[in-house]
């Protein structure tokens, strides 16, 4: 089951699919994720950044990046579930929490890579997802983090890349959920529809009017 507002775009994109002749297997057969090499400190960071699909596959893409979750957190709700998360009452937001070896990529690069996967001009909503699971964040793990992260939004800021503020909340995390298991890996277990989705979407079009050349590469 997707969201109302994530069900429409991957519509838009089927019917142009459908359109080219495309087929859209229900679960493509991909090779699993390869496994990423242990560290012996690795380090934790949560990025709230709409579709918890798209943020995993970006961040998979980080060098140094060892594993990705999608889950929830910011709500009140305990053990919340996509359904409860989906009907905006429970107060969490999509995110993926990203374990990272701190010796082959810092947190500030991550946090850097962050800002360029998402919008953060538009306030309870990324690309065609709106409402409050959608809304963009830094959950800082711990006072240095929210240092870092809060730094990096003040730059962000003060360069005004874009004519519309930036919105996106840096706070304190709270306790992470993970999602269900269908939703993890989604787009190695669904290439097809994750790619119609993200297309159909608008999310790499608009990071490229945001962003430019500097842009997340996809």
């Amino acid at each position: 089951m997707v969201c109302k507002h994530r069900f429409q775009g991957l519509v838009v994109a089927l019917c142009a699919a459908l359109a080219l002749g495309l087929s859209m297997p229900v679960s493509a057969q991909t090779a699993p994720k390869p496994a990423a090499a242990t560290s012996l400190n690795p380090a934790k960071a949560v990025f709230a950044g709409g579709c918890f699909w798209c943020v995993e596959s970006d961040f998979d893409k980080l060098a140094g990046v060892i594993s990705t979750t999608s889950g929830y957190t910011g709500g009140k709700t305990l053990n919340p579930t996509y359904e409860q998360v989906s009907s905006h009452t429970t107060g969490h937001a999509e995110v993926v929490e990203v374990v990272f070896d701190p010796a082959k990529v810092s947190y500030e690069r991550l946090v850097e890579h962050f800002w360029r996967t998402i919008d953060p001009t538009t306030k309870d909503r990324q690309f065609c997802d709106s409402g409050s699971p959608y809304r963009s964040a830094i959950f800082a793990q711990d006072a240095e983090q929210l240092k870092i992260a809060t730094a990096s939004r003040a730059a962000l800021e003060k360069s005004k890349p874009f004519k519309e503020p930036v919105v996106t909340e840096v706070l304190l995390a709270t306790r992470f959920y993970p999602a269900e298991e269908y939703h993890q890996d989604y787009y190695l277990k669904n290439p097809v529809r994750y790619k119609l989705y993200r297309t159909g979407c608008g999310r790499d079009a608009r990071l490229k009017q945001l962003w430019g050349a500097q842009a997340a590469a996809h």
